[in-house]
């Protein structure tokens, strides 16, 4: 193997006591039928052998590059700390608990490559019945495809690819728990044209250490990631489209706190609550400035 090289895709792994998974992601990496890649493995303090058994990897293989954070980021921020060291053209995010197909960097990158004018794409969709993938769609396209279509930046980074130039214009992730690849796609479709691509290229694996498991403690944090860009200008719909988001997310809202209320559900009652408050308040203020 060359001793230089210049990976067009550059995988970003973080990990945080991942030793039960971590070698199965990474072996899903090394096995792709792509080949110009690194693999960047940013550690954040783990206290178990997933950075022992990373570097058992690097030994054999120079394209793993393994990073240990000198103290706990936290997720989103190491997840900017890993494309911090990148150098391709494209970071692909793969979980240190998930899988991507031997064929998946092959397709995401042929998929990207034609389509120049992409400045990220999200795969993992359901099949639209307008047409087959890849879908490039402009800011409008992707807006209406996430609030009156199937939905888009509800996808987990594992199911994204985005140029590394785009990335750091948009300067990554923020520091949100939980939301902030939600976060991300909203800033990133109002600014750069989104490549749909289908199912099939990664696989997310659920199991009761992830923090995904507990969402429903930032339910607020959605609503107002959505009120954020929605109201405030960042949004490429239409002042008669967002009436209607919030038109239809208000009667959701009372639909759940009447199932709340039949079933004794005072902690939902309680969230339902504090998101019908946030809704009304914000609509009322954005009615006023307009």
């Amino acid at each position: 193997m060359q001793t230089n090289y210049s990976p067009l895709v550059s995988v970003l792994m973080t990990a945080y006591n991942r030793e039960k998974y971590i070698a199965y992601a990474i072996e899903s990496v090394l096995a792709s039928t792509y080949t110009n890649f690194e693999l960047i493995i940013t550690d954040d303090g783990s206290k178990d052998r997933t950075v022992e058994i990373a570097r058992a990897y690097a030994d054999i293989d120079q394209r793993v590059k393994v990073y240990v954070n000198e103290k706990n980021l936290g997720d989103y921020p190491n997840r900017n700390m890993a494309a911090s060291f990148a150098i391709g053209k494209y970071l692909k995010y793969v979980d240190a608990d998930d899988y991507i197909y031997p064929w998946g960097l092959e397709m995401l990158v042929a998929m990207m490559e034609k389509n120049p004018t992409a400045g990220w794409g999200l795969c993992s969709l359901k099949q639209l019945q307008t047409q087959p993938y890849p879908i490039l769609m402009n800011p409008r396209e992707a807006y209406l495809q996430a609030y009156f279509g199937s939905g888009l930046f509800h996808k987990a980074p594992l199911s994204s690819i985005i140029r590394k130039d785009v990335f750091d214009a948009v300067s990554g992730f923020s520091n949100m728990r939980m939301v902030g690849d939600f976060e991300m796609w909203h800033r990133l479709a109002f600014n750069f044209p989104v490549l749909l691509m289908p199912d099939g290229i990664v696989w997310y694996r659920k199991h009761g250490d992830q923090e995904v498991n507990d969402i429903d403690r930032f339910a607020m944090n959605y609503e107002q990631i959505t009120t954020s860009f929605l109201l405030n200008n960042r949004c490429p719909l239409s002042n008669g489209e967002v009436a209607l988001i919030f038109k239809r997310r208000k009667a959701r809202v009372i639909k759940n706190l009447i199932l709340s209320l039949i079933k004794f559900r005072f902690v939902s009652l309680k969230k339902e609550l504090k998101i019908f408050y946030h809704l009304i308040v914000n609509r009322k203020l954005h009615l006023k400035q307009k």
